[in-house]
């Protein structure tokens, strides 16, 4: 009975359902190929789970006594052997959940048991509270899994694009699914799913913990319920539903009730868009190719029973309960009667589709377009979603178009209820009540649709039908000679009713006129044509309409009425010294005429918002001035709200430059913020006093909103720095000051009619402060006061802005006290998990505060530089000091912990996470800091618990993506998306800083080392292990383990390299480092089995993202150094093998082993196994794979072609920019650059420089797109090499710190060959990169030495005699043959490699020295160590001196014949003869000149070249060419340099060591037979004398 009942540890409600959702996501969303084929699997294995939908496992008796009795006889485990004993604790918890949630009892252990497992990420929560979650993650895995699914349907609406295959699949499942009764499940399963039922049960049984548990049990079910409603929308996007289907969607949404707030639910609002869905037959006027498939499978058009059972259902008297949902309903079916009847087949349906007008009317009646406006368009969820906006644009646009006389008698009511108004009026009776507004409401709901536009989908457009073509090529361009196409019928009707309503307006519809042109004109091109239409207006019906201002909806008439306002009010305007600000009762402006300009305002703000065109040409009107008759307006006695909207129509028109430029001056002259106080005036004006006096009163603050966006606008725009100039000291300050001293720092004190607006206020005035600050460069002048004259005295000039700001940021401030204070109000609000007004405020407030501490950090080292060269007077501390002062609100020093704390909402408020990581990246370069941060992170448990699950959590975020162009516009997910991976590699950085500095450090902490005993000491566990948490190490652990159960590898490697790379750092780091590296190899080595696993997949795709794929590998083969090093000294030789192995081998091993996929197993490789002689079957050895991929050869960008600047001086200016960045790398700083040359036109005069400006800047992005090249081609090699460096580290430590014996000394010797041919091979490219040459000389280095060692050891090994009848000739492995010496001992070594292996090796090398060139003598100097080395290993070992020591005959020695050594030193030097002179040349020179070390290695070299050149070519160059008089006359320059090293305290003593190699040379190589040989010239003579031989040149 066991096998039944035994356990799924992995849940069976939520593992195999997550398995299902990530299938779908790689297969549907990630569209991987190798997914389709899994995603197969998986829908045919759960096909049931889909069927059943949500259905639980029910209660089973006997599953209840099994479990009931498990404490004492245990439960079987699925995959384990034996069974389990359960706690009594964990068995009562399992029954409460399966009452809870009406689940099997085994169901519910197996919920606890992975709750239990899953626990170390979840921390502060039981397994109780975890299995909760896992309970309902379960849910919305299947429920998103079934909306992907039915969203990659074959259908009408859209195409995801997927494969034809991929598609035919998910269409035949969700077919079959919805033959079972789909829609009535999903329909049963959200109205049986309710959020406070769920809440009310699980707070009965406490199974709700922390707000944050709360918040995320809540998400889940709401998601769970949104994705099964929104499964039924996308159906019925896709294809249309069944009768009976739309039936039961009709019987949910007729007991539908809106929110509080009077807006349809996100659930309720998917399913009325599902049922308008099911009605729609816009797609077939499109006219593509599978129209009449379309048709036939369309029931509108196929079944007859299908309307007529509809059409009686919708007729229905019955009322909804919200007659407005069953009025949009209505509507939508009678536009759908009125589609069909239009097409020409369906003459059958006339009894029908004749009702629609009818049904149209029940619809109106019952105020249908009032119910869209405030409960579909108005509710949360309408902008989220595409094809919500879409549905709803075609029912409007449905209704104009195809119900032309409908609107026309919705236009004539409106104006017959106009005219009883208008009679109540005048006879002084109040207006009736029962006027209907139905027009107006169809404007505002046009109004509230196409305010908003997230998606730029601009279906305004539709709207406006231009007489004339816009001016680009895009919109409308010329065909075979015609002007632009004619615009669809439907274009024109509706462009007709946008111009027919604004004829002869009544007052009644003026404001939702407006309104509705508001709407219609948000975006580029929808503004230029209303532009253009309030143009037109004004000029052809000037004659027509009563007075001078033309149409009442016109440019004209709106600037004259404002003109006249203006005017009217100007005579009222008080004297400064009188009370001007205390509105008494206005004679000018009435409440109606109020609004009447308020909605004209909005109007022009959004025109001029979207369109620069519209912007220039009203400024620059001469008869409207707008700007003119705004500040004008400002002055008068007018509303706080009437002002606000004047500044929004202002900061509209400050979107320009040009405008902003003289904005600032009439800002300045008008006065609106006083800044100038005359000496008689008592008593201030301006906006100042409306703020404190009027706005505070009322406690609205409309006017300072609008004034600090006018003044945010402006300070991106235009910044003029000699504002006020003449009549004040020039500058920003006084309008910096009001922001600071008036609205920020007051703005919590102040009272709140509208709790939001306090948040409000503070987001506006701190972007301004952000603004500032961001565009805000120290320079040396702003340290120096600068005087001006005023009025005939000196006075001190006012400092930038952002001068101020930074020493207000970098001083105990009242502005820095209240942003931190700020930060931690926002901490605690968010810490509540509860939606409260202005939430969305106060997040952008604190981000804009995080911002500004940020860019404070970033400025303050230059800031206090200059302020120390410039001896001004102010005092400043570095803002990480400040930031560990104590708060005084808590009297602890919990500043930054209080930062930190938003990486814990990193998932909910990604931007705060993400300025919070950057400033503890900023201030973790400080050690000190270091120290007092860890003890306040670790001083509460409770926040040191929060804190490292905060850095956690933004490191295991799913949601993260890295992308190639950060600087394109993206949508807003992919805009998180990027927000969250910036977010990971801060916290990276942070760490590999805070690594670097000593213990205890910040990483130490947020990696889970010990921090109060020594960190040697720590035992790394998995999470959940003896207590261990979920550190930031298992995080990057889990985010490199990711894929390396595929084929593919570790996934982060292509998805996210950077991210990748870093971690890879982090890893390594924490191996070399001496306290942490123990613990962690150890940690890797047992539980994670790491390096084996990654070194698997090497070497990394290179093709798409080198640097940082090269940088992956370098730190990869680093660690990997370390570990067989530190395996070898421990005696590990089980773990360095299998890493050998790994590495060295060249029979085929599969690195991944599929399901049901057998490896080659150990027993069945060769002895060796490193050389396996089926050839067939060999594969490249994995690090001369990784020695492939890395490229030599690197492109070089074009040299720069200039017009304006100057090469040689833009090469200086470049060079000045350069700066080391995080890497050590020397780059160029591109932004500073660009403000350079920037700065450089902007300093030209003259006509002639403002004409070529454009061409000026053109110029400077080609300079700045080179220097981007140059710094990628820098950054490319940096990253090779480092490649390289850690490549040659790998092969040493194979070569030098592991055990020998673990590699034959025949594959030794085979296995360097390979590496000297390959690396030279490379290295010899005619493209390789020179940079690259040092790293591989040294490689190069090293493998010779172990060549030649390799060789010598097996020289002493002889084998045994040759048996009679043996071959003379051993075959060689490259194919050359050698001959046997009979029975002398031969080197094993030679029948090893083979001479002609050799050969190859020394005519590399040579070619290599020869490569160098004239420079390069460093790298010569590795190349000469190399070429003794191989020398050597022709090098006889020890003869014995005598006859009778060799026991050999004279004769015998003379005819014996030639052996291996002498052979291959022959043959050494006919190769080396063959270069001739050049290689001559190169040594000799070196030998006389250079370096040192290099002169020494180069006379060794020559040393042993002329003592086995038998024909002493060598000699002779050296003495032909005058080197070896150089080097005799050296000898006498010595002696001085000699002498002065017998002194007590000597200096180095390289003279004395090149002086020793020279001697030896000259000693030993020019030996007397040798130098009769040579011309008896002057330095020969000197040569014998020096050397004390006093024999002659004269022959014998």
């Amino acid at each position: 009975m066991a096998a039944p009942l035994a356990v799924n540890s992995a849940a069976s409600l939520w593992g195999p359902y997550k398995d299902i959702w990530q299938t779908v996501m790689n297969a549907i969303w990630k569209r991987q190929p190798e997914a389709i084929h899994r995603l197969d699997q998986v829908l045919k294995k759960h096909k049931s789970d889909f069927i059943s939908l949500f259905r639980n496992p029910p209660k089973n008796v006997q599953q209840h006594e099994k479990i009931q009795k498990a404490s004492t006889e245990g439960v079987a485990i699925q995959g384990q052997q034996g069974t389990r004993l359960l706690p009594e604790q964990l068995i009562r918890e399992a029954f409460i959940l399966s009452d809870l949630f009406d689940i099997g009892e085994l169901a519910a252990v197996e919920l606890l048991l992975a709750g239990e497992h899953q626990q170390p990420h979840f921390p502060g929560l039981t397994r109780g509270l975890v299995a909760v979650l896992l309970y309902w993650d379960g849910k919305r895995c299947i429920a998103n899994s079934l909306r992907a699914l039915i969203q990659s349907r074959q259908g009408k609406t859209w195409t995801l694009e997927l494969s034809q295959e991929l598609m035919s699949m998910t269409t035949r499942f969700t077919d079959d699914l919805m033959e079972h009764g789909l829609t009535q499940k999903i329909l049963t399963l959200v109205s049986q799913i309710d959020l406070n039922n769920e809440f009310d049960k699980l707070q009965r049984e406490r199974g709700l913990g922390s707000e944050k548990h709360r918040k995320e049990v809540s998400d889940l079910i709401k998601e769970c319920r949104q994705s099964l409603a929104e499964s039924l929308f996308v159906w019925t996007c896709q294809s249309p539903l069944s009768k009976d289907d739309t039936l039961i969607l009709i019987s949910y949404l007729e007991k539908v009730t809106v929110e509080a707030d009077g807006s349809l639910d996100g659930v309720n609002l998917s399913l009325l868009m599902a049922l308008l869905y099911c009605f729609d037959v816009s797609f077939l006027e499109q006219g593509t190719e599978d129209r009449e498939d379309l048709m036939h499978r369309l029931p509108l058009l196929a079944e007859r029973q299908y309307i007529a059972t509809i059409h009686t259902r919708l007729q229905e008297s019955q009322p909804w309960k919200l007659p407005g949902l069953q009025a949009t309903v209505r509507l939508a079916w009678s536009l759908a009667l009125r589609g069909i009847s239009q097409l020409s087949d369906v003459t059958a349906l006339a009894e029908f589709t004749e009702a629609d007008e009818a049904m149209a009317e029940l619809a109106v009646a019952d105020n249908v377009f009032l119910f869209l406006t405030e409960s579909v368009v108005g509710s949360e969820n309408f902008y989220q979603e595409e094809f919500y906006i879409r549905k709803i644009h075609n029912l409007v646009t449905d209704f104009l178009a195809l119900m032309p006389m409908k609107v026309k008698q919705l236009r004539n009511r409106a104006d017959e209820d106009a005219r009883m108004i208008h009679m109540s009026i005048q006879m002084g009776n109040d207006p009736p009540i029962s006027l209907r507004r139905d027009l107006e409401h169809l404007m505002l709901l046009i109004a509230e649709l196409y305010r908003k536009d997230p998606f730029n989908l601009e279906l305004a457009l539709e709207y406006w039908c231009p007489s004339e073509p816009l001016q680009t090529s895009t919109v409308m361009g010329s065909y075979l000679g015609v002007a632009h196409q004619r615009p669809p019928q439907r274009q024109v009707v509706l462009s007709k009713f946008v111009r027919q309503m604004g004829d002869l307006l009544p007052s009644t519809i003026y404001i939702p006129y407006l309104k509705m042109l508001r709407g219609l004109a948000s975006g580029p091109q929808c503004a230029h044509y209303c532009f253009s239409l309030l143009k037109v207006n004004g000029s052809s019906h000037a004659e027509n309409i009563q007075g001078t201002g033309g149409s009442p909806v016109s440019w004209e008439h709106f600037f004259h009425s404002l003109m006249l306002y203006h005017e009217h009010l100007r005579k009222d305007l008080p004297s400064a010294d009188s009370v001007q600000y205390r509105h008494l009762p206005l004679r000018g402006i009435t409440q109606k005429e109020q609004d009447g300009l308020i909605a004209f305002l909005q109007l022009t703000t959004v025109i001029v918002n979207w369109s620069e065109n519209a912007r220039l040409a009203l400024c620059e009107h001469p008869q409207w001035t707008p700007v003119v008759v705004i500040l004008g307006l400002l002055q008068c006695s007018i509303p706080p709200i009437l002002k606000a909207e004047l500044l929004e129509t202002l900061t509209a028109f400050g979107k320009s430059p040009e405008i902003a430029a003289s904005l600032w001056q009439s800002l300045e002259y008008t006065q609106i913020l006083q800044t100038v106080r005359s000496p008689g005036q008592r008593q201030a004006i301006g906006i100042e006093v409306e703020l404190n006096e009027i706005e505070s009163r009322c406690e609205e603050y409309p006017l300072t909103r609008a004034f600090c966006r006018l003044i945010s606008t402006l300070v991106e725009s235009s910044f003029p720095s000699n504002l006020g100039a003449g009549l004040r000291p020039p500058g920003f300050d006084p309008y910096l000051q009001f922001l600071r001293d008036s609205v920020f720092l007051r703005f919590r004190t102040r009272a709140y009619r509208r709790a939001a607006e306090k948040w409000e206020v503070a987001e506006v005035v701190l972007e301004v402060f952000y603004k500032l600050l961001r565009d805000y460069e120290p320079q040396l002048e702003d340290f120096v006061d600068q005087y001006v004259e005023l009025q005939g005295e000196e006075i001190i000039a006012y400092k930038p802005p952002g001068f101020n700001l930074m020493y207000h940021l970098l001083n105990e401030s009242p502005m820095l006290e209240l942003s931190l204070s700020l930060l931690e109000e926002g901490v605690k609000q968010l810490d509540t998990y509860a939606p409260f007004p202005g939430k969305k405020h106060l997040e952008k407030a604190v981000q804009y505060c995080l911002a500004l501490l940020n860019l404070t950090l970033q400025k303050e080292n230059l800031f206090m530089d200059l302020l120390r060269e410039s001896h001004l007077s102010v005092i400043v501390t570095p803002l990480e000091q400040l930031l560990q002062g104590i708060n005084p609100r808590t009297k602890k020093a919990d500043h930054v912990v209080n930062i930190a704390r938003y990486l814990y909402h990193g998932n909910s408020n990604p931007e705060l996470a993400f300025e919070s990581a950057k400033i503890l990246c900023c201030i973790s370069y400080n050690s000190n800091i270091q120290i007092k941060l860890v003890g306040d992170f670790t001083h509460d448990q409770s926040i040191s618990q929060k804190l490292m699950a905060g850095f956690v959590e933004c490191l295991d975020n799913e949601d993260a993506e890295e992308l190639i162009n950060p600087d394109e516009e993206l949508e807003p997910e992919k805009q998180r998306a990027r927000i969250h991976h910036e977010t990971r590699i801060h916290i990276l950085n942070l760490l590999i800083t805070s690594l670097e500095c000593s213990p205890p450090s910040l990483a130490l902490y947020l990696l889970g080392y010990e921090l109060k005993k020594p960190v040697s000491t720590t035992n790394l566990q998995d999470p959940g292990v003896l207590g261990c948490p979920r550190t930031c190490l298992h995080a990057i652990l889990n985010i490199l383990e990711k894929g390396t159960e595929t084929r593919n590898g570790p996934t982060a490697v292509q998805e996210s390299p950077h991210l990748a790379e870093l971690c890879y750092q982090v890893i390594y780091q924490l191996c070399t480092c001496a306290d942490t590296s123990g613990p962690t190899m150890r940690y890797l080595r047992t539980s994670q089995d790491f390096l084996f696993t990654q070194l698997q997949y090497l070497p990394f795709s290179t093709r798409e993202h080198e640097i940082s794929t090269l940088n992956q590998m370098s730190w990869l083969m680093k660690t990997a150094a370390i570990e067989m090093r530190v395996t070898s000294l421990n005696r590990q030789r089980s773990h360095t093998q299998r890493l050998l192995h790994l590495l060295l081998d060249d029979m085929p091993v599969k690195p991944y082993l599929g399901d049901g996929e057998g490896g080659i197993e150990d027993e069945s490789r060769s002895v060796s196994g490193f050389l396996h002689f089926d050839t067939a079957s060999k594969v490249r050895r994995k690090i001369l794979s990784i020695l492939d991929s890395i490229d030599f050869s690197q492109d070089i960008p074009e040299p720069l072609q200039l017009d304006f600047f100057d090469r040689t001086q833009i090469e200086q200016v470049i060079a000045n920019c350069e700066h080391k960045n995080a890497r050590g790398q020397v780059v160029c700083n591109v932004k500073h650059l660009h403000r350079v040359l920037v700065a450089e036109v902007n300093a030209l005069q003259g006509m002639a420089a403002i004409g070529q400006r454009p061409l000026l800047m053109e110029e400077i992005n080609t300079i700045l797109q080179y220097v981007v090249e140059r710094n990628k081609l820098l950054q490319c090699l940096h990253a090779k090499r480092h490649a390289l460096e850690s490549w040659r580290q790998l092969v040493e430590i194979i070569l030098t710190a592991c055990p020998q014996d673990l590699i034959q000394a025949e594959d030794r010797q085979l296995i360097i060959r390979d590496l000297l041919q390959d690396v030279h091979d490379k290295i010899l490219d005619e493209d390789a990169a020179q940079e690259l040459m040092p790293v591989v000389a040294g490689a190069v280095f090293t493998l010779t030495a172990h060549l030649s060692q390799s060789v010598k050891t097996e020289q002493k090994q002889p084998l045994s005699v040759p048996m009679t009848g043996q071959s003379q000739y051993v075959l060689m492995l490259d194919g050359s043959f050698a001959s046997s010496p009979g029975s002398e001992s031969i080197s094993i070594g030679f029948a090893s490699i083979g001479d002609s292996s050799l050969h190859i090796i020394l005519k590399k090398l040579l070619d290599f020295i020869l490569k160098t060139g004239g420079g390069f003598q460093r790298v010569r100097t590795h190349l000469y160590g190399s070429l003794l080395y191989y020398l050597q290993i022709a090098q006889r070992p020890d003869e014995p001196d005598t006859l009778e020591a060799a026991k050999k005959t004279m004769w015998e020695r003379l005819t014996a014949p030639e052996d291996v050594f002498s052979k291959l030193q022959r043959e050494n030097m006919a190769i080396i003869e063959s270069y001739g002179a050049a290689l001559m040349e190169v040594v000799c020179r070196d030998a006389c000149d250079g370096h040192e070390i290099g002169r020494m290695l180069a006379l060794a070299l020559l040393d042993r070249i002329v003592s086995v050149d038998k024909q002493q070519q060598w000699l002779l160059y050296l003495s032909n060419s005058g080197y070896l008089k150089v080097l005799v006359d050296s000898l006498a320059d010595d002696d001085a340099t000699l002498q002065s090293l017998l002194t007590p305290q000597p200096p180095l003593l390289k003279a004395l060591y090149t002086y020793e190699s020279k001697m030896a040379f000259l000693l030993f190589s020019i030996t007397p037979p040798s130098a009769n040989s040579l011309q008896p010239t002057m330095h020969s003579r000197k040569l014998m004398a020096r050397l004390g031989w006093g024999c002659s040149f004269e022959p014998c």
